[in-house]
């Protein structure tokens, strides 16, 4: 009986030896290669005995929860380092009398404004771009048709920085402006006292720009500037007009400019745009300060419609009034520089495109 049992345990020892081992000991399967390596690959079967705590789930792909999507998907756009800006604005204001016992004349205005801005800048490098057309006009009851603004501009400003950190650049900027049509003393319009290219200003020069990543200010600051004004127009050249001599038609100064502009939403709706140049001659008259200034605030009604109101002030040493010339064509007083101020306040569409 002792040995029955000797021999039934014995048994039940091998049953549970060898059903343990059909997981532990895998198995196998030999290959050949043609270069006489052996590989031995794992045969996968199926477990008959599975450990507790371990369950055995088929993966079920269901879609069942899954929506549509109610708008397409964006697609993906290259970030681009250029910022681009057209922008046209067309200002009108209107004054009419019918039987109006204080009297006044009919009157209407008009000032068409289209700029085109291209900045690029990314990382060490900063390229800003502007070309602006500007132009007005003023019709009154019984008079002619007056200018009231005139303007041609381009700017090109290049900078270079030796880290991403720093908001100063090593730069060279280029500025040029003249007008369009001729400019007269109203109501005398037998004369022109300016043409296109006469004036005409050129300014080159390298220096220094702050231009912080944050904010719309830039502050360039060159102690090296070339300035040429040009007087294309012969009567006005031979006039001595803008400065130049009498019979030619550039004159060269080499001073020092400093140029700022910054734009800013001061308040909701209402944007300030501020831009001036200040440069002195070292040549001939260096502390004589010619200075550039124009100051607009924009109140925005909506997408479409805007208010401006601006002013323009200006002084210019080479620009001289109330000259006085002879009959026969010798000038007895040179006149004097003043400043110059314009204002502006009109109401008009703005379409950027």
């Amino acid at each position: 009986m002792m040995h029955i049992k000797k021999i039934s345990l014995f048994l039940f020892f091998i049953i549970t030896v060898t059903c343990y081992g059909q997981d532990s000991i895998p198995a196998q399967t030999t290959d050949s290669l043609d270069w006489n390596v052996t590989v031995i690959r794992l045969a996968q079967e199926q477990i008959n005995i599975i450990p507790r705590g371990v369950r055995r789930i088929s993966p079920v792909i269901s879609f069942n929860k899954v929506k549509a999507l109610d708008k397409k998907p964006k697609k993906f756009v290259p970030p681009l380092f250029w910022k681009k800006e057209n922008l046209l604005n067309i200002n009108l204001n209107e004054v009419a009398f019918v039987n109006w016992n204080a009297g006044g004349n009919n009157s209407i205005s008009a000032l068409g404004n289209l700029s085109f801005t291209r900045n690029y800048k990314y990382r060490y490098l900063t390229w800003d771009n502007e070309l602006r057309f500007r132009y007005g006009i003023n019709v009154q009851e019984g008079r002619s048709i007056q200018k009231t603004d005139d303007l041609i501009r381009l700017s090109s400003t290049f900078g270079f920085r030796k880290d991403t950190i720093t908001s100063w650049f090593y730069s060279v900027k280029v500025n040029f402006n003249t007008q369009f049509s001729n400019g007269f003393k109203y109501p005398d319009t037998s004369t022109p006292i300016s043409r296109f290219m006469a004036p005409g200003y050129l300014f080159l020069g390298a220096g220094t720009t702050y231009a912080p990543d944050t904010k719309k200010l830039n502050l360039y600051i060159s102690p090296l500037t070339y300035k040429a004004t040009f007087v294309l127009d012969q009567d006005l050249s031979d006039q001595g007009a803008f400065g130049v001599e009498k019979g030619k038609n550039i004159f060269a100064e080499l001073g020092f400019l400093v140029t700022n502009t910054w734009e800013d939403e001061i308040f909701k709706n209402i944007f300030i745009n501020h831009r001036l140049n200040v440069y002195t001659d070292y040549l001939k008259s260096f502390g004589n300060i010619d200075f550039d200034w124009e100051l607009n605030f924009k109140l925005k009604v909506n997408e479409y419609i805007n208010a401006d109101i601006g002013t323009h002030l200006i002084y210019d040493d080479d620009i001289k009034f109330d000259e006085e010339i002879a009959d026969d064509g010798t000038v007895l007083n040179r006149g004097v520089p003043r400043v110059q101020f314009k204002q502006l306040l009109g109401i008009g569409l703005a379409y950027a495109f």
